[in-house]
């Protein structure tokens, strides 16, 4: 006999929308609903439409959409203990939303039913029966959370049980037993789905069941206890896209799909128009529109998934790929990538090399930029952070090179006054093909001040520079003992376009810090760009501050 298929319901838009700092627009809601719609989920849960208007809208518009793979959900509890199904308004606008499958949380702990709904056990078992058999007399698929379940359990075995055959014999043909605190450990929690499906299993004429998980991830344990209901038999696993979610979060869909795909013999039911080589783009895509920085050290699809900085690492990749890989990175649409850093030999820094497009054959030894890269991180760089410096230290070092411009000084000055606006201005001097150009600007704080200067300077040379602009600037105190003394490493992300890049520098003062990452950045883009010095008749000079010597 085949065994039935592993079925994903994603919750994003309404248990991951539960995490700190996670909100969703009605148009983030609708435009994430039809990405996972497109991927192929079997089941969306779209939110809780009795809890708040926007998920009333959310349902609304969804209705004039058409659903090419997920059978969008509709999430719920089960009615007040003070009403019956057919009053309640929470299961009134459940039906309403006119999804094809509703979804029902109730309580399995009796601390929940007793202390929290102030209900009594019998009153509680009547109120997911009578919940459940309203959905399905309404012709809905019904699915049974049974929230706190393994907590419900350890408290009163046989109460919790009587939960799931209240909601199974109403009706509802998908229990769900949820870790909602997320404290269980894997051998337990296995054991608790072992024993929960022999006991409602063997009861006599018992209709058949799929069983489900819901994991949270308070001991970091949501991905691996939902791989273990799988092995146990669980064919329902809920989660989120990168494991969004209250607390800790849930179970991390983008994690459990990886393993289930690539680690388990478990056969998926079809994920429709999806590929895994698309899981990392739906993982960063999301986050983008949730509005969060993806999680680089995010398994399988973060930036530093498959990213190798130690030298023994990164030498062993180079002869054979898989030996520090525990899958091919592409199967999942990510990349393997060298981190160039101390830690690093030759053969990352090679190898780095020849991913960023430099070849060092002939240019430089690759132990001697090694040794140099050991030098200068142990002075306070960090190339990991700022691949263009590196680039740079190639190029700098290349037969030749010639330096598209040279700092010769520049000034930094912050004024504060009684009744007056705190004013910044610099001036740069710069040279460029034998002449000098000195000017100034203001700026809201002095590496404002440094970077217009300097980029007034330079503009009348370098006109692409003027469409460079700053995306990023980040300040690391590499010695927090010395206080404001501190040695600081400054990264700058600058953007052109669709190319961004990450520059650095480490003084003890910040001003000169910032003055190396902003000078780094600039002649990224000048080399990048193959511009060329502007020659004297098509320079112009409209700024009062801009003066030559």
């Amino acid at each position: 006999m085949t065994a039935q298929p592993v079925t994903l319901y994603d919750t994003t838009l309404r248990d991951g929308t539960q995490g700190e700092n996670i909100t969703l627009s009605l148009q983030d809601k609708l435009r994430v609903a039809r990405m996972l719609d497109e991927y192929g989920f079997p089941f969306i849960e779209g939110g809780w439409p009795g809890s708040n208007p926007k998920d009333i809208e959310f349902f609304a518009a969804a209705k004039a959409i058409r659903w090419e793979h997920a059978k969008l959900t509709a999430f719920g509890s089960t009615r007040h203990r003070s009403n019956t199904a057919a009053q309640d308004p929470n299961l009134q606008e459940l039906v309403r939303a006119e999804t094809p499958v509703i979804t029902v949380f109730g309580k399995s702990w009796l601390l929940h039913v007793t202390q929290v709904l102030g209900a009594t056990p019998a009153q509680n078992l009547d109120m997911i029966a009578d919940s459940i058999g309203w959905i399905a007399d309404h012709g809905r698929e019904a699915v049974y959370d049974a929230e706190h379940f393994f907590d419900g359990y350890r408290d009163d075995r046989d109460y919790s049980l009587a939960t799931l055959r209240a909601a199974r014999d109403a009706g509802s043909r998908t229990l769900v037993l949820c870790d909602t605190n997320g404290g269980t450990l894997t051998d337990e929690l296995v054991d608790i789905v072992n024993d929960v499906r022999s006991a409602l299993e063997a009861d006599p004429g018992a209709p058949a069941v799929t069983w489900g998980i819901h994991a949270h991830n308070d001991a970091e344990l949501a991905v691996a206890n939902s791989i273990a209901a799988v092995q146990a038999g669980v064919r329902h696993v809920q989660a989120t896209i990168n494991g969004y979610g209250e607390r800790c979060g849930n179970a991390n869909m983008v994690s459990i799909l990886a393993n289930l795909a690539l680690k388990t013999d478990n056969v998926l039911a079809p994920l429709g128009g999806g590929d895994l080589a698309d899981l990392t783009e739906l993982s960063r895509s999301v986050a983008e529109i949730a509005n969060v920085n993806p999680n680089d050290y995010q398994p399988y699809v973060g930036r530093s998934a498959f990213a190798h900085k130690g030298g023994v690492h990164g030498a062993a990749v180079a002869k054979v790929e898989r030996s520090y890989q525990h899958v091919d990175p592409t199967a999942v649409g990510n990349a393997g990538r060298l981190v160039v850093s101390e830690l690093g030999g030759k053969a990352n820094t090679e190898i780095r090399a020849r991913q960023l497009g430099h070849e060092l054959a002939g240019v430089m030894d690759p132990k001697v930029l090694s040794q140099l890269i050991k030098r200068l991180e142990n002075e306070g760089l960090a190339f990991e952070g700022a691949e263009a410096s590196f680039e740079l230290l190639i190029h700098r070092n290349s037969p030749g090179y010639e330096a598209p411009f040279r700092i010769l000084d520049y000034t930094c000055l912050v004024e504060q006054r009684s009744g007056r606006e705190l004013l910044a201005e610099a001036t740069v001097k710069v040279e460029v093909a034998g002449e000098v150009l000195h000017t100034a600007a203001d700026g809201n704080g002095p590496v404002n001040a440094l970077d217009g200067a300097l980029r007034k300077a330079l503009g009348a040379f370098y006109p692409v520079l003027d469409t460079v602009r700053l995306v990023d600037y980040k300040v690391r105190i590499l010695d927090g003992a010395t206080a404001t003394a501190a040695k600081t490493r400054v990264i700058i992300d600058s953007q052109e376009g669709s190319r961004t890049w990450s520059t650095m520098g480490s003084d003890t003062n910040i001003i000169a810090a910032s003055a190396q990452a902003l000078a780094d950045s600039l002649e990224y883009a000048v080399w990048k760009s193959g511009a060329e010095v502007r020659r004297r008749d098509e320079r112009q000079f409209t700024t009062p501050s801009a003066f030559q010597e």
